[in-house]
């Protein structure tokens, strides 16, 4: 089940709708905020039960999106990457990880 139904209230009141835009991506228009309105136009659509279930896509990317959890996988196995080649001997100390760029340089 997504992590999306966290959020649902166990039942509706004039209170749970005003205090509902607090968790919402679309403050700022971040990244997300597009991943975020096709996820509930697809929940809308279906219903919460039926759309758990034919929406799981459009949930999932909304979640990635959130929780970045691919992104951290990835990160991590970099830098257990550069510490296995630290401990076997292919980088030194100083080649771990790459240095950085001149004073200036990120000026466009």
């Amino acid at each position: 089940m997504s992590r999306i139904s966290i959020l649902t209230p166990y039942f509706k009141s004039p209170f749970t709708d005003f205090f509902n835009d607090v968790i919402s991506a679309q403050w700022g228009g971040g990244p997300c905020a597009d991943l975020e309105l096709k996820a509930l136009d697809c929940l809308e659509a279906y219903g919460f039960s039926k759309g758990l279930q034919q929406c799981q896509q459009q949930l999932k990317d909304f979640e990635e999106c959130i929780m970045k959890i691919k992104q951290f996988k990835r990160l991590d196995a970099m830098e257990k990457e550069r510490q296995r080649q630290y401990k076997s001997g292919e980088r030194s100390k100083e080649e771990i990880y790459s240095k950085n760029p001149p004073v200036g340089a990120d000026i466009y």
